[in-house]
Order: C-alpha cells, then sequence, then structure tokens
C-alpha cells in the first residue's frame, strides 16, 4: 500500500472513452437480449497474482493480523502518541519525484489537504463481475460518507468523467493494456502515473497518486487511486479504506502509528478510531495548508488534548 503526491500544473482533459464501465444501477433486460459476455480469462500472471495476494491475506490473518477493531482494548494511545502520529503521517512524505520518477524516502513535507468538494469516480476493468463491482461500488460510498462526516468536506459519487478522485480497479493484464487508453477519460492520469500503474510489482497491493498544483494554497485538486483486481474481500476493503483516507492527506506510513492503517506491519486492516482522530485533526480549521512540523506542532497538541478529554483512546 503506497501513497505518492504529484506537484503539477498539468489538466488531463475528458473524451469519449468506453474501455471500463461505471457502476449503474441494474435495468431490466428485454427477452430475447443476451446477458453480458463473461469477463475476459485473466492471464496466467494475472492469475499467479490472484493466488499470491490470498496467500498473503490468509498468512496475515493466520498471525493474528488485518485485526478489524475500531478501538481495540490493547493497543490505547496518548496525547503525545496521537500528536508524534500526526506529525510523521500527515507531515512527512514517503515518496518523492526525482528526475520525473517517484522514489520511496522519508521527507519532511508540509500540510495538504482537500479544499473543494470530492467527486469520486469509480471504474472497472472487464476482469471484474457485476457482483463484484456492486460489492466494491457499495464499499466506497459508505466509506465516503463516513470520510465527509470525519473531516466536513462535501464527498460525493458521480460519473468517471466528471471525478476529480478517480478510484480504478484493475488486474494485472489491464494495468498493462487498458491504462494508456484511458488519460483521455480520467483526470489526473499524467503519464507519470500511467507509467507507475503499468510497472506495478505485484508487491504493491494497491496505491493512491494526489495532484496538487505548485505553489497553490488551495490544497488537492485530484487524486488516482489503483486497487489490484485480484485481491480478494478483507484485503481489497483494506485497499479502499487506507487508500482513500490516504488520499485525503495522510500522505505518509509510521511504524510507530498504533492502532492504525498508517503503519505497513499490517496489524489493523480498517481504519482505527485513531486514524479518525487523523483525520479529524488534519482538517482542523486551525491548521492551514503549507504548514511545517514546527508551525503546526503546538496547534497539534492543542487538538490532540481536546480529542482526547473526550475519552477517545
Amino acid at each position: 500500500m503506497r501513497f505518492l503526491t504529484l506537484i503539477t500544473g498539468v489538466f488531463i482533459g475528458l473524451s469519449g472513452c468506453t474501455l471500463f464501465e461505471e457502476p449503474t444501477k441494474p435495468k431490466p433486460r428485454p427477452s430475447g437480449i443476451k446477458p453480458a459476455p463473461k469477463p475476459p480469462v485473466a492471464s496466467i500472471e494475472s492469475q499467479q497474482a490472484a493466488a499470491y495476494y490470498a496467500s498473503i491475506q490468509a498468512r496475515l490473518r493466520s498471525q493474528g493480523l488485518l485485526r478489524q477493531e475500531t478501538n481495540p482494548s490493547d493497543a490505547r494511545f496518548t496525547i503525545s502518541n496521537l500528536v508524534e502520529n500526526f506529525e510523521r503521517v500527515a507531515l512527512f512524505d514517503e515518496y518523492s519525484i526525482r528526475n520525473n520518477t517517484f522514489v520511496e524516502g522519508q521527507t519532511a513535507s508540509t500540510l495538504r489537504r482537500w479544499e473543494r468538494p470530492i467527486t469520486i469516480g469509480v471504474s472497472f476493468g472487464p476482469s471484474v463481475t457485476e457482483k463484484q463491482r456492486a460489492m466494491d461500488t457499495a464499499s466506497v460510498r459508505q466509506f465516503a460518507k463516513r470520510l465527509a462526516s470525519l473531516t466536513g468536506l462535501n464527498i460525493s459519487l458521480a460519473d468517471a468523467r466528471r471525478a476529480n478522485f478517480s478510484i480504478l480497479f484493475l488486474n494485472k493484464d489491464e494495468q498493462r493494456d487498458l491504462t494508456p487508453k484511458l488519460a483521455n477519460r480520467i483526470k489526473y492520469l499524467t503519464p507519470q502515473i500511467v507509467d507507475e500503474i503499468q510497472n506495478s510489482p505485484r508487491s504493491i497491493f494497491c496505491v493512491a497518486y494526489a495532484v496538487s498544483e505548485a505553489g497553490s494554497n488551495e490544497g488537492y485538486k485530484g487524486a488516482v487511486i489503483l486497487i489490484k483486481a485480484e485481491h480478494t474481500d478483507l484485503m481489497r476493503k483494506s485497499c479502499i479504506q487506507e487508500e482513500m483516507a490516504q488520499a485525503l492527506g495522510l500522505a505518509n506510513d509510521s511504524p510507530k502509528a498504533r492502532p492504525s492503517i498508517f503503519n505497513d506491519d499490517e496489524e489493523f486492516a480498517l481504519m482505527t478510531q485513531h486514524d479518525e482522530l487523523l483525520l479529524e485533526m488534519l482538517y482542523d480549521p486551525r491548521l492551514s495548508i503549507g504548514m511545517t512540523v514546527q508551525d503546526a506542532h503546538p496547534i497539534v497538541q492543542q487538538i490532540a488534548q481536546e480529542l482526547l478529554a473526550t475519552g477517545r483512546s
């Protein structure tokens, strides 16, 4: 699971493209009309990826990981913990761009978040069945409501052509073959992101790319999320929650964050109460875009004290 921020002045325009289908309400099929064709047979590489992800999920769960509690009694945290975790997750980057390429490495950053309404477009490759599309869309819609409640943002689902926050469910074959053809349909699917998606290794389960304008104080203007379509149930839902939350501005992972999905140890699969507090802190009006760790620290300390005074730990 990965998050990358792209600073750009480029806007990707839209045009007609029918490679992907947006989720729609099922319509009655007139008699005599054949049902939709079955999904194409996945390549050996995609089948191997599906088996790999299933084995990873099974192994993690057998080790007691991918926990689903929101407020576990064995992972209490203090004001100091919350402040430190916020600063590491919200004010550091996991990746930077060098020579037009995303490079891994922790670097200090500044506060970034959305200051405009978010419209989410959910798109699927042909490999994703109608049943799975309905389940994924429901998961996205439900989690979007939760994020809107926590942040105060106006978040809604829309047609992919109008969305500024795109979630793509692609298997390995579709990452390679279809992604380049989507640049005229999906906003902010820049050449850099296309290349990243095409060449995404199996070890990357899912990834979010957020786009902001260089030198702008208007915050994020777009996001693209890739979720590997070979995932099954829990890992799939985990990817939806982590990447959507990270694309709101919690850009980094920290080994100290607990209980949290913003930690690569995979102990927790779904967003916890701790993570909800991080989002509330990020969108507190006392903080503003462009703040450094030093700028934000005393305000973050005050916000954390207020939040935990209500017993939410």
